[in-house]
Formats: C-alpha cells, sequence, structure tokens
C-alpha cells in the first residue's frame, strides 16, 4: 500500500484536497503525485514475485528465434514505443527481436504483424485490462501464431486481461499495486508503474531507478515553475524526443490533448524530424518542451533543433527538459539512460498538462463529461477472423515449456500475488 504523508495528501500540486474537490481534480493530482512512492512500492513487491516470473520467463528467453512484441492501445502503447529501443540490443540471443504493436494495428491487422512459424511473446499492458482490443489481441495472436506465449502487466486483478491468464499453461499475469489503477480519466501512475514494471523484469538497473526517483521527486518541487508555464496562453503545444524519448513525447502531446479536452492541439515529433514539415505549425501561439537526451552524442541533435528554433524567433516558449540541469551526478557515475529520464519527463508533462486543464477551467478528473471519449473505451466491434485466417495454424506451447512446468510456475505467480 502508498504510503503519501499526511502534508503531501493536504497539498497535493500546490492546491488543498478542499480546492481539488471542487475543481475535479483531486484524483489526477494524487495520481500524479504518488508516482515516486508508487514505484518504490512496486520494486519492493517485484522482489516477492521476482523468481516465479524468471522462472516462467526464462525458457522462452532461450528460445533463439524468439520474438516479443510489446502491446496496448494508446498511452499503453506507449509503454512498448519506449522499452523497445532500450531492450533491442538486450536480448539474449542474436536471433531474438523485439517490438512494439499497438493492439489496434494487431487486431485490426493481424497478418500485417504476425507470422505463424515465429514463437511469439506479447507482452500486453492494460490500466482496466478492459479495452475492447485488450482480449481480442491475445485471441488474434493464439489464432495466427503457431507457439504464443503471454505475459500481462494490468493494474485491475478483476479485468478481462487478469481473467484471461487464469488456467492458460501459456500465460502469466503480473498484478500492480491497486494505486496504478487510476481513477481519474488520464493514465498517470498507471503509464509508469508498468513502464517500471517492463524495466525491472527485462532490463533492470537499480541506480538508474533510485535517480529517476530522485528526480521525479524534484519535478514534483518545481510545480509553480511548470503552473507558470501552464498560465502562458497558447494555441498549439509541441512535444519532442528521440529514441525512448519519442513515446514519452507522444504520451505527452496525448495526456495534454486529453487533459485540455482537445481545446489545445498537441504534437510530437523526433528533434530531427520535424524539420520534415511539422515545423510549418510554429507560430506565435506554439509552445514547444524538448526532451533532451543524456547521450552525449544525440543531444548535439536536440541541441541544434533548440537553437535553430530559438533563431527562428517564432515560437510562443520553448522548454527544454534537462535532468543534467536538474541534478548534478555523482563523480564517475554512467550516465543515466534515456529510457529512466523518461519518469522524470514525463511527470514534468502530465503536471504541465494538470496546470493547463485547470488554467481552462476543465475537470482533470473527467475533462470529457459528454461521454464523446472514456476512460474505458466503448463502441469497438471486434469481428471474426477470416476462416482462412484463424484456421491457418494449429496452436501448440509443448514445444518451450510443458504443461506441468507452466502450471507449476502459475501456481507460484499466484502464491506471490497472495502474499504481497
Amino acid at each position: 500500500m502508498v504510503v503519501v504523508s499526511s502534508e503531501v495528501r493536504s497539498t497535493m500540486l500546490g492546491f488543498t484536497a478542499a480546492q481539488l474537490q471542487q475543481m475535479g481534480a483531486g484524483f489526477t493530482a494524487q495520481e500524479i503525485s504518488q508516482q515516486p512512492a508508487i514505484w518504490q512500492q512496486l520494486a519492493a513487491e517485484f522482489s516477492d514475485q521476482e523468481l516465479a516470473l524468471r522462472n516462467w520467463l526464462q525458457p522462452l528467453l532461450q528460445q533463439p528465434d524468439l520474438r516479443i512484441i510489446f502491446t496496448g492501445a494508446g498511452t499503453s502503447a506507449y509503454i512498448g514505443q519506449t522499452v523497445v529501443p532500450h531492450l533491442i540490443n538486450k536480448l539474449p540471443l542474436a536471433g531474438q527481436r523485439v517490438e512494439a504493436v499497438s493492439t489496434t494495428d494487431l487486431v485490426s491487422h493481424p497478418d500485417l504483424y504476425l507470422c505463424a512459424e515465429v514463437p511469439t511473446l506479447l507482452v500486453s499492458f492494460g490500466r482496466s485490462g478492459n479495452s475492447p482490443e485488450s482480449v481480442a489481441a491475445l485471441q488474434v495472436v493464439d489464432a495466427r501464431v503457431a507457439h504464443s506465449f503471454h505475459l500481462m502487466i494490468s493494474c485491475n486483478a478483476q479485468g478481462q486481461l487478469a481473467t484471461f491468464a487464469k488456467g492458460k499453461s501459456n500465460c502469466a499475469l503480473w498484478l500492480l499495486p491497486d494505486a496504478c489503477h487510476d481513477r481519474s480519466f488520464a493514465m498517470t501512475s498507471s503509464f509508469t508503474g508498468m513502464l517500471l514494471a517492463t524495466l525491472l523484469l527485462f532490463a533492470p538497473d537499480a541506480s538508474a531507478m533510485q535517480q529517476a526517483i530522485a528526480l521525479s521527486e524534484q519535478v514534483l518541487r518545481q510545480q509553480e515553475q511548470i503552473r507558470q508555464l501552464a498560465q502562458t496562453s497558447c494555441r498549439r503545444m509541441v512535444f519532442l524526443g528521440a529514441g525512448c524519448l519519442k513515446g514519452i513525447a507522444q504520451e505527452a502531446a496525448l495526456k495534454y490533448l486529453e487533459l485540455t479536452s482537445g481545446q489545445i492541439g498537441s504534437y510530437f515529433e523526433s528533434p530531427l524530424g520535424f524539420r520534415h514539415g511539422p515545423k510549418s505549425l510554429v507560430d506565435g501561439h506554439t509552445q514547444i518542451v524538448v526532451l533532451k537526451s543524456t547521450d552525449r552524442y544525440s543531444q548535439q541533435y536536440d541541441l541544434d533543433l533548440v537553437q535553430e528554433l530559438r533563431s527562428d524567433g517564432r515560437a510562443l516558449a520553448i522548454t527544454v527538459l534537462d535532468v543534467a540541469e536538474w541534478s548534478a551526478p555523482e563523480v564517475g557515475a554512467p550516465e543515466m539512460p534515456d529510457v529512466w529520464t523518461a519518469f522524470p519527463y514525463i511527470v514534468y508533462c502530465q503536471t504541465l498538462a494538470f496546470y493547463k486543464a485547470l488554467q481552462l477551467g476543465i475537470s482533470p478528473d473527467n475533462p470529457c463529461p459528454g461521454g464523446e471519449v472514456n476512460r474505458v473505451v466503448q463502441g469497438v466491434t471486434i469481428y471474426p477472423l477470416p476462416e482462412s485466417l484463424s484456421n491457418s495454424v494449429s496452436h501448440s506451447v509443448t514445444n518451450a515449456m510443458s504443461h506441468a512446468q507452466a502450471t507449476t510456475t502459475n501456481s507460484a505467480l499466484a502464491a506471490a500475488r497472495g502474499n504481497r
């Protein structure tokens, strides 16, 4: 259980609980503010489940042609887009590959993204686990791929993702702390919680994690500076990031669009890609946020564009997020990888969007009260696969692990969850 001090509860993001309730902002403020504490809890609880999860995962990682697909819809999809560039060179065997493909693409165009004869691990993310495409993607992969496996990382024990995993030898489920199951409209704690869970399992780095937590706490103490930036009247917002940070730029743009109820157009690109057409949108009503890489080679491209934008003199405001300016690294310490700077950067962008919503008189907890957009997507029809597609493979999982081994591992996972 996340422990948030009474001081934090009474003045979240600079407002009292009563003020937040009046503005319809209490859930969002809490879920942004609690993130560093949730990450500490998540890392502590992982130690109780790690052995069972790794015992399930290890036989799969020994398959030389394994394909890992990270998937989700909307914000959940951006988790994969953030981690994949970091994981590409970290898989144990040269013939393995890792990709990010959204459930919305897998469900609508399965033939373009799936290969019947390649063993595939689908890592599915879901805050509620109830998005229509979430379970449909699992079913499509099972129907299309002969040797398919599923790792579900979700925040809702009652969701369809969690239910799907029960009793299936080719499935494992990692349920995150209940506090990750955001009650507000926009995903905040759930996004960073599932992002951290992925890194803990596939690319742990205890030092970088602690740096990310400390920097994010520092960001939350910069609330007045962020609030002042949100007070600037703008019509367009642009987030720029490359590599792992392109997924964060995309999530930041979506968060801004969601919390402002679409009143302000938000965009994302890479710094190099921005010159190739998108830069034409910059005018005196455009704010730009650049997510600076920590890689000394890559950041040259970030800084070149910043200098160019400032020389153009067209943008309303240009903000460069740079963890090096927020905290001096210890002498001799390795540079913090971009995938870990994702945490303080997205906390900054979430907070900026929160303040902008309030500046526009919009409830961050429920920015679309008319129901045009819903917390869990509605109105999606899932169509049956064409017969030629659904019958194209004979599903089997016996080549990777025995049914008994998988059942034992799933029982261990369930026991670990029960002992949290």
